[in-house]
């Protein structure tokens, strides 16, 4: 640990309010060169092209795509591979819920694969069973600080002819035995929503692909089915996706201080799960060790007595966070595309996950305190 402070007794806000605190000056600076340029281009100007190189190059991606968020990135993939009525795509049980809305957005059907209990991340075993010939595509998602097990998953779509949908929403910065994240699938996606690993003051998102004609295609859809060389001519029916000068400006100002942000986020987790590798006899379980394959987004522990430890984190003033407390099936939008079945892995999930504060300006007095609070918790 490097940062030092002094141990207060106020809480630890799980979502700090003080995220930004530290680019307020970059942020007014920003906002006033996008207002001020005589270019007047508040969306998909030049500042947007520059993030997207400066993502192309960090990825040795063949393409990246800016759009409107991580949510509609999704949907432009799947328009732009042409998933539709009458097509199945197999996702995790357990997740966020764009998993399955955008989906069913495009007419398609999610079938809901179940997940390993201890990572947390699509089975690929079971995703496998659930394989039909109306499966057009299989859509993992790296969850909390663990990617998905894109090695089997890539073979798994390869072998049965299906693409590859890679959500690495919250996974910016994350490596697979060499590979980054967002680019083991047909496409990717991130998300730029202020609390993820490379957040900022919006909504936000890219599309990862090293195909470049679904590259072509995407590109068009996000801004209404226009190419970019003729204006007010629509090729196809698209969306309004397009990204903001704004936030543009802001990443590219941001984006040198990545690597150190995501260093510190792994560097909490670390240390939080040396020290609570030992409560798994008591039913407190961190996430998987190791830096292979690791997204620090969101530090979560799976706990038997989920509830009574978010309670005892609270009386000891640190926040915590329930993500997913159901299943993706049992979401009442969701649940005629899941009439029947049973997802033992993400039921137990949904029931005992908590998520903990990393966020990479916690002080190492901070992250010491929520260390001992939640060793602190009575078994």
């Amino acid at each position: 640990m490097t940062t030092t402070d002094t141990v207060t007794d106020t809480t630890i806000p799980f979502f700090p309010p003080d995220l930004f605190e530290a680019d307020r000056d970059v942020l007014l600076d920003v906002v006033r060169e996008v207002a001020t340029d005589p270019a007047q281009r508040f969306i998909l100007g030049e500042r947007t092209a520059r993030f997207e190189e400066v993502l192309r190059a960090d990825l040795g991606s063949a393409d990246v795509i800016a759009c409107g968020s991580g949510t509609t990135a999704l949907t432009l993939v799947l328009r732009a591979m042409g998933v539709t009525a009458g097509d199945e795509v197999i996702v995790p049980a357990f997740g966020c819920a764009p998993l399955a809305n955008t989906v069913l957005g495009v007419g398609a059907t999610p079938v809901f694969a179940d997940i390993d209990p201890h990572t947390l991340v699509i089975d690929p075993d079971a995703a496998e069973a659930l394989v039909t010939p109306r499966t057009k595509a299989l859509m993992p998602a790296h969850v909390f600080s663990v990617m998905a097990d894109m090695p089997r998953l890539r073979a798994l779509a390869t072998r049965h002819g299906l693409r590859l949908i890679e959500d690495s929403a919250v996974a910016q910065g994350a490596v697979l035995e060499g590979r980054p994240a967002g680019t083991w699938g047909d496409a990717g996606v991130f998300s730029f929503v202020q609390v993820k690993s490379f957040g900022g003051p919006g909504e936000g998102g890219v599309v990862v692909t090293g195909d470049l004609e679904l590259a072509r295609t995407v590109r068009m859809l996000r801004n209404h089915g226009q190419d970019g060389t003729h204006r007010f001519r629509h090729h196809l029916i698209g969306l309004n996706s397009r990204f903001d000068e704004i936030l543009a400006a802001f990443q590219l100002r941001r984006h040198p201080g990545l690597a150190g942000r995501l260093a510190r986020r792994a560097e909490i987790a670390a240390h939080y799960t040396e020290r609570f590798t030992p409560l798994a006899a008591h039913g407190v379980v961190p996430p998987p060790p190791g830096t292979d394959g690791r997204c620090y987004y969101v530090y979560t522990l799976l706990a038997e007595r989920r509830d009574d430890l978010k309670r005892h984190l609270a009386a000891h003033g640190v926040e915590s966070h329930v993500y997913y407390p159901h299943p993706l099936p049992h979401q009442p939008a969701f649940a005629a595309a899941a009439p029947d079945g049973h997802w033992p892995h993400a039921e137990r999930a949904a029931r005992q996950c908590l998520s903990l504060p990393v966020y990479p300006h916690l002080t190492d007095a901070q992250v010491e305190r929520i260390t001992e609070a939640v060793l602190s918790f009575p078994t």
